[in-house]
């Protein structure tokens, strides 16, 4: 099998299908599937469509404890899991583990860093990956053998992010994105960035500096005397919001091809009484002569 390995945000995915579909959608016992089954959907698209040579997904907890301690408000106003996806996240190793796909998971950092460090591994290898996520941090992954498979909320399918993709949305190459969120900040982090400072200027800063510490380094000779101000005021939360924002990379081994196990799948699918997923997969598995 000689395509690109599918890497896939796990929480972030789960996440999207559970608010994209109703939890009036249920399996066995009454209990939602829906963040499993728009998962299912949402993967299996992008199976047909890249002809992956492996499947990996990547969990992790929410928050990695060194960034909760850089800046405590790191995370902190993300709200807590809805009950009914609580255990569809737990039942997601094994429900996926049937189709075959890989689950790689670390207990200090989280599922971005997993992800990242996935994409350095195949590259090295001479593969190629595609990052599945709806978190746009994983921009900073992007090279000519890696790329996004970008996945909003309440929509169909994802959307291909390369190396010029980033640097239409951001005006900056991919390397620079980390140095970029933490000029301009990143809500859904809880990092403000520095103040006033938006998404133009924060590129035009970094593309004329070619860093945030080269920007930092300058923000004595800034012409505008806001965000002079902004930078010299924040200079040491802005280095330590790119440290946040950086990814890190940890030790993992890079997974062998396999092949979706359609066939498996249906009957973890029929398992958990999701019988029109079960079929279709059942369907797919063996087509008509």
């Amino acid at each position: 099998m000689a395509g690109p390995l599918l890497v896939v945000d796990a929480p972030s995915i789960l996440y999207r299908a559970f608010f994209a579909l109703p939890t009036s959608i249920t399996g066995r016992g009454g209990r939602a599937v829906n963040a499993l089954l728009g998962a299912t959907n949402l993967i299996l698209r992008a199976v047909e469509e890249h002809g992956p040579r492996a499947v990996a997904l990547c969990f992790g907890p929410d928050a990695a404890r060194y960034r909760e301690e850089l800046y405590p408000p790191y995370h902190a106003a993300r709200p807590p899991v809805p009950d009914e996806l609580a255990p569809q996240f737990a039942d997601a190793p094994a429900f996926f583990a049937a189709f075959g796909w890989a689950w790689v998971r670390d207990d200090e950092l989280e599922a971005d860093d997993v992800m990242h460090s996935l994409a350095l591994v195949e590259e090295e290898a001479g593969g190629e990956a595609l990052l599945m996520t709806g978190d746009r941090d994983l921009f900073q992954c992007v090279t000519g053998r890696v790329s996004v498979l970008y996945v909003r909320t309440g929509t169909k399918g994802a959307e291909l992010v390369d190396e010029a993709e980033v640097e239409r949305r951001y005006g900056v190459p991919p390397a620079l994105v980390p140095d970029f969120i933490a000029l301009r900040g990143d809500p859904s982090d809880g990092l403000p960035g520095a103040k006033g400072v938006g998404e133009k200027t924060a590129a035009e800063l970094l593309r004329r500096h070619g860093s945030l510490e080269a920007v930092l380094e300058g923000a004595i000779g800034e012409r505008s005397a806001r965000v002079r101000g902004a930078l010299l005021g924040a200079a040491d939360e802005l280095r330590v919001f790119k440290e946040i924002a950086s990814l890190r990379r940890i030790p993992v081994e890079r997974p062998p091809d396999r092949e979706t196990d359609l066939a498996g799948a249906a009957e973890a699918a029929r398992a958990r009484g999701m019988r029109a997923l079960a079929d279709r997969l059942e369907r797919i598995a063996s087509p008509p002569a």
